[in-house]
This record gives structure tokens, C-alpha cells and sequence, in this order.
């Protein structure tokens, strides 16, 4: 096993965010990484030199915390033949299983100690009227409490949602799940099998580009331009490789923010069905338009579209309420499937959120009402603290795709973390190895610690422009 530097990077997570020296700190997270089994015995680790340029740290580090690893007999380095994981006695028995190195991820799992969370964009406290909402839950008598399908009440509650959009839908139309990472893991379990192609967005989700790495499909990347997808190329590859899965975020993309027009959005559907391709419309942003305007779903353009929702947006991450709306018969084989895995999804949950969907439109307002302020304070905190930066106006969702003017982001979101900061580089978010430049920044911060988090971004970007030309040159000559 060769390690790219991107992967070990996005391994590494927020490893400068303690305190000391930053070799023991690399060594400290290397060791945890190996411990842990998630570099097996044997496993190579990239060079001195590419490793520190991507850290946008000194060779000197790097070189120390090996030095560190090998001393305690973790690591070997031989003259000619690299740095290797050491070999152990017993290998870990049976296949390996994948486990997620997005970064987006690991900065939820690991402690926040005093970084700024710009990596996760995600509601930063419940609403109140969520308390409220669970203060008042009475529970069902004579229930087992088990509805894999999920509760009739709020299947009821998200088919009048849908209603009220414009698309008719039935209760048995709809599964229930625990957020729509969910939803989306089950599709790809239940419809994507090791070496299958799979159509996706660059960039997109890295939850969806993680699930399908997983299932070892083999991603199509289509490109997202300032009118959303390129549909025509999209098409062509539906027409070429029959992928058994394409998932799209036609209506507040994640993360570039487009939306894609109706009339593209009619001929992808239409594509799909011909084509017998399963269309995934990932709708969790769709509704957090600041105009409060925005094109329908596009299952109101064939009943063939699969749509995953989601109330952590709307709501609160931590109400882990999402849903699946398709065929009746889809549903009912992804029921089946969920049944095996959790038998069904928290009721209290699902009872409130069926209370909130009851009068949803007052809540969706004040949630985007705020939204639509954070983001006007971070563009104004980025025009005036980070001029060079551009940063055009989102049409709604969480957050702005901004691009840097020169270097790339990977390297940048070291330092940042450095200074206390966790951003999401556009590489981890795009499956053709593009978007290097660019960075992803939600505003659903308080305005004192999203301006907070701007100061801290300049002061990382004044550390890392003196050298960021320089260094991507240097980068680049290795990779040659």
C-alpha cells in the first residue's frame, strides 16, 4: 500500500491544532494513525519534501517527527526504498474496512479545542421552538415503536410537504431515515455493486463521493458550471456507460451554489428514464433560497426521480430526521433494507419533526432570514480583510465557493488550522481533481465568531502568500 500525500493529508486531520512542536504534534497523529490500524504494516509514506509542501510546513519537520516514529520502532527508513509503516507480527485478519478520511468528518470527530468549525456547514444550535416541540411530545400508546418505514404521522406530514411544492405524493412513496446521509448510503447499497459506474458532480457532496468510494463504484464526474450540471455531458454519460446510479444537487449545489434552469432539468430526467438510470436529487438545500423562489424538484418532472431530504439544514443537524421520496415499490425494498440495518428510526424524533413540519413556513423563514445574514457579514468580512479573494454572492444554501488567487487549498487549510480555523479545500469535494484553488466557508456562525474566523483567515493567508507561488511551483516540479 502506497499512500498518496492527499490521502495522508486528509488523514492527518487537524493534527497542528494542539500545542508544542509541530514535529511532535505530525508524529503524535501518525502514531494514532498506525495504533489504529488505518496505516497497516508495510504501507508507505510519502517523501520528506511532498509531504511538508502539502502541510506548508518545513522539511524539517516532517523528517523529525519520522525520525520520532522510527526511533520508537513504528516506522523504517532506508536510503533509496522510502519510509514504510514497520512491519508487524499479526497483520489485522480479513479485508479492511473503509472508513471515511474526509476531512469534513474527522473535524467532527475529533475534540474543537479552540478551532473555528468553518469545515461543517450545519445549523450551529437548535431553533427554539424545538424545545418547545419536545416539552409538549406525548407518546404513542400500544406501539412497539418500530416502523422501519417510518411513522405514519410524519410520512403523512412529508407527503403534504411535497404537496405544497408541487408534486403530488403518496405516503408509501416516502421512507423515513436517520438524516440523508442515510437515505443516500441505502441507495448505494441497494443499487450499486463493486465496479459500477455511478454518475456525480465535481465538485459535490463529500458525504455521497465518500459512500460511493465505499461501494468501490467507478465515478463519472460531470462538471458543475455557472448554470449547474453540464447536462449534455451529463447525458452523454448516462447514454455511454448506463451508470446504475447518477446523484445530482440541481437547486442550491454543494458546493458551488448554482442552480440548475427547468428547462435542463426536464431534459436530465427525461435522459435518466430513457436511459433507466436511477436519478438521486439530493433536495437538502433546495428550500433555503434567500428570494424565497426557486425551480421545483425534479421528480415534478418524472415519477422515476429518487429525492433525499433532510430537516438538519432547516432545522438542527442534531434532529436526525431525513427522508427518501421515489416509487412505492423502491421505498418498500429500501424499508427492507433499512429494517436490517436499524429497524427503523427514533419516534420522539419523528413525532416532532412531524410537529414541525405542521407549520413549517414560519421556521423556514427565520432560518433563512438568518442565513442570508451571515452570509452578507462574511462576504462584507472577506472583501475587507481578504480583498484578493474572490467570493461571488450566493443565491442561498450555507455557503460561498470562494477561490483563492494563487496556491492551493490544501496546503492553505494547514495554516489556517494553525491559526485556529478549519475550512474545507475543494479538492476533497471534487471527484475529476479539480477545484485546487478553491475553499468552501459556510456563515452559520454568530457574527462575532464568524468575524472572528475571517481575522483568523487572514492572518493565515499574510503567513502562507509570501511563499504560496513559490511553493505550488515547487509542488508541481516534484509532481512532474
Amino acid at each position: 500500500m502506497t499512500l498518496s500525500v492527499d490521502e495522508l493529508v486528509a488523514w492527518l486531520g487537524r493534527w497542528s491544532a494542539g500545542r508544542g512542536p509541530l514535529y511532535l504534534l505530525l508524529a503524535a497523529r501518525v502514531r494514532q494513525l498506525i495504533d489504529e490500524g488505518l496505516l497497516p504494516p508495510g504501507a508507505t509514506l510519502p517523501p520528506d519534501r511532498r509531504l511538508a509542501s502539502a502541510l506548508s510546513v518545513g522539511r524539517t519537520t516532517v523528517v523529525a517527527a519520522y525520525d520520532t516514529l522510527r526511533q520508537e520502532g513504528r516506522l523504517v527508513r532506508r536510503q533509496g526504498s522510502g519510509t514504510r509503516v514497520a512491519p508487524a507480527a499479526l497483520a489485522p485478519p480479513g479485508p479492511r474496512v473503509t472508513e471515511t478520511s474526509n476531512p469534513m468528518f474527522l473535524h467532527l470527530l475529533e475534540a474543537s479545542d479552540d478551532v473555528i468549525l468553518l469545515s461543517c456547514a450545519a445549523p450551529p444550535s437548535p431553533p427554539r421552538g424545538l424545545a418547545e416541540a419536545y416539552a409538549g411530545l406525548v407518546l404513542p400508546t400500544d406501539d412497539l415503536g418500530y416502523h422501519p418505514a417510518g411513522l405514519p404521522a410524519l410520512r403523512a406530514a412529508i407527503a403534504r410537504r411535497y404537496e405544497e411544492r408541487g408534486v403530488p405524493t403518496d405516503p408509501a412513496q416516502l421512507l423515513v431515515t436517520t438524516g440523508a446521509q442515510q437515505g443516500i448510503a441505502l441507495l448505494t447499497r441497494l443499487l450499486v455493486a463493486p465496479g459500477d459506474a455511478v454518475l456525480v458532480e465535481a465538485p459535490s457532496y463529500p458525504g455521497a463521493l465518500d459512500l460511493f468510494r465505499e461501494a468501490a463504484a467507478v465515478p463519472h464526474p460531470v462538471a458543475v458550471g455557472p448554470d449547474g450540471l453540464d447536462v449534455p455531458a451529463a447525458i452523454a454519460v448516462m447514454e455511454r456507460h448506463r451508470p446504475s446510479l447518477a446523484y445530482v444537487i440541481p437547486h442550491l449545489h454543494n458546493p458551488t451554489g448554482t442552480v440548475l434552469p427547468p428547462l435542463l432539468g426536464r431534459r436530465l430526467v427525461a435522459a435518466a428514464e430513457a436511459c433507466g438510470v436511477p436519478l438521486v436529487d439530493d433536495e437538502v438545500l433546495s428550500e433555503l433560497r434567500f428570494d424565497g423562489s426557486g425551480p421545483p424538484p425534479l421528480s415534478s418532472y418524472g415519477r422515476e426521480v429518487i429525492g433525499v431530504g433532510s430537516l438538519s439544514k432547516t432545522v438542527w443537524g442534531g434532529l436526525r430526521i431525513g427522508w427518501v421520496r421515489g416509487p412505492a415499490p423502491l421505498i418498500a425494498r429500501l424499508a427492507r433494507l433499512k429494517a436490517l440495518h436499524d429497524l427503523g428510526s427514533d419516534v420522539p424524533s419523528q413525532l416532532v419533526a412531524a410537529r414541525l413540519l405542521g407549520s413549517f413556513g414560519p421556521l423556514l423563514q427565520a432560518r433563512v432570514a438568518e442565513l442570508r445574514s451571515g452570509h452578507d457579514l462574511l462576504r462584507t468580512e472577506l472583501a475587507r480583510l481578504l480583498p484578493s479573494w474572490d467570493c461571488p454572492p450566493a443565491a442561498g444554501g450555507q455557503t460561498l465557493w470562494v477561490r483563492l488567487p494563487y496556491g492551493d487549498g490544501v496546503s492553505f487549510a494547514q495554516i489556517a488550522l494553525r491559526h485556529g480555523v478549519a475550512v474545507l479545500p475543494g479538492s476533497t469535494m471534487d471527484a475529476l481533481g479539480g477545484s485546487t484553488r478553491r475553499l468552501r466557508l459556510h456563515f452559520l456562525l454568530e457574527p462575532a465568531l464568524l468575524s472572528e474566523a475571517v481575522r483568523r483567515l487572514a492572518a493565515a493567508w499574510a503567513e502562507y502568500a509570501p511563499g504560496a507561488a513559490a511553493g505550488h511551483a515547487a509542488l508541481n516540479a516534484l509532481a512532474v
